[in-house]
C-alpha cells in the first residue's frame, strides 16, 4: 500500500418522447429499481447512473433468443423511448443478489445523457424530461455535474481521520455501497481478503467520513473499485444518494439536491 492511501476501517459489519414521463420505482438493498423494457424484454431493471452502458442480463437475453453479447435495439423507460441503442449482454454482479426478485438488467447513463432525470425515494418516483422542459425543482444545493468515461461525477471529500482526499466522485444510484474508493488511492489493511472489498465481494469496511453537498456522513459502509474501471476518485452509491431528492440535469451540467422527506421507499415494487 502506498503511504498516501486512505485507510478504510474493517468492522464486522427512440428519440426523446415529446412530453415528460415518469414511473414508480423502489429502493432495495442499496440500489434503485424501475420497470423498463430492453430489447423487447420487460421486467425490473436497476437504474444505475454510475453504469456507462445499458445491460441485459445473460439469462434474460438467452431466454429471449439472443446469442450475441453485443446487441442493438429498443429501450423504454418512464416515457422515454429509444431505438437502435447499443445493449451489452453480461452476467450481473453480486450486488444484485440480495434483491427479492431477479432483475432483467441495468439501465445505464448512456440513455440518460442530454436529458434531465429526477429521482425521489419517498415515495419512490423517477421522471425523465427533455432539456429545458423539467418543472421547477425548488430550493436545492447545486453541484457541478461532469462526465468521466461515460459516468456522471460531482465533487466530494473523504477522510480516514488522518488524511483528506477530494475530487470528482461517480454518482451511482445502482451501487449498494455508500462509498467506493479507487483502489490505488485507498486500502483496508484489516481485510482478510482484498478481493472481498470489490463490488462482487461481501466485505464493507467503514469510511471515517464523507463530505458531500454540505453534509457529513460518518462511518459509512464502503469498498474499493478497480482503477481500470474507475477514473474518478471514487463512487457515491445509493445509501448516500437516497438521503436526497435528486435532479441530474445532464443537459445543463448540474446536480440539484434537496433533503429527502421520510425514509427511502423499500417496498417490494411499485
Amino acid at each position: 500500500m502506498r503511504p498516501s492511501a486512505l485507510l478504510l476501517a474493517v468492522t464486522a459489519l427512440w428519440p426523446l418522447a415529446a412530453r415528460a414521463g415518469e414511473t414508480a420505482c423502489w429502493y432495495e438493498a442499496g440500489v434503485l429499481v424501475v420497470p423498463a423494457e430492453v430489447m423487447g424484454v420487460a421486467g425490473d431493471f436497476v437504474l444505475d447512473t454510475g453504469a456507462p452502458r445499458t445491460l441485459l442480463a445473460e439469462t434474460q437475453a438467452q431466454g429471449a433468443g439472443y446469442a450475441e453479447t453485443e446487441l442493438k435495439g429498443s429501450v423504454r423507460l418512464a416515457g422515454l423511448e429509444l431505438a437502435d441503442r447499443p445493449v451489452q449482454v453480461m452476467k450481473l454482479d453480486a450486488r444484485l443478489r440480495p434483491l427479492p426478485t431477479p432483475v432483467a438488467g441495468v439501465i445505464g447513463a448512456d440513455v440518460l445523457a442530454g436529458r434531465v432525470l429526477d429521482v425521489q425515494f419517498a415515495p419512490c418516483r423517477v421522471a425523465i424530461t427533455a432539456a429545458g422542459e423539467a418543472p421547477s425543482f425548488g430550493p436545492a444545493v447545486r453541484l457541478p455535474l461532469t462526465w468521466r468515461s461515460g459516468r456522471p461525477t460531482a465533487p466530494a471529500e473523504v477522510s480516514d481521520g488522518a488524511r483528506v482526499l477530494g475530487g470528482d466522485f461517480v454518482l451511482a444510484t445502482g451501487s449498494d455501497a455508500a462509498v467506493r474508493l479507487r483502489d490505488d488511492l485507498a486500502d483496508a489493511p484489516g481485510a482478510a481478503e482484498r478481493e472481498a472489498l470489490y463490488p462482487d465481494g461481501a466485505v464493507r469496511p467503514r469510511l471515517r467520513a464523507l463530505s458531500f453537498a454540505g453534509d457529513l456522513f460518518e462511518a459509512q459502509p464502503s469498498g474499493l473499485a478497480s482503477r481500470a474501471e474507475l477514473d474518478a476518485v471514487g463512487e457515491i452509491g445509493g445509501p448516500v444518494l437516497s438521503h436526497y431528492r435528486l435532479r441530474f440535469d445532464f443537459a445543463g451540467g448540474e446536480l440539484l439536491l434537496a433533503k429527502q422527506k421520510g425514509p427511502p421507499d423499500r417496498s417490494d415494487g411499485p
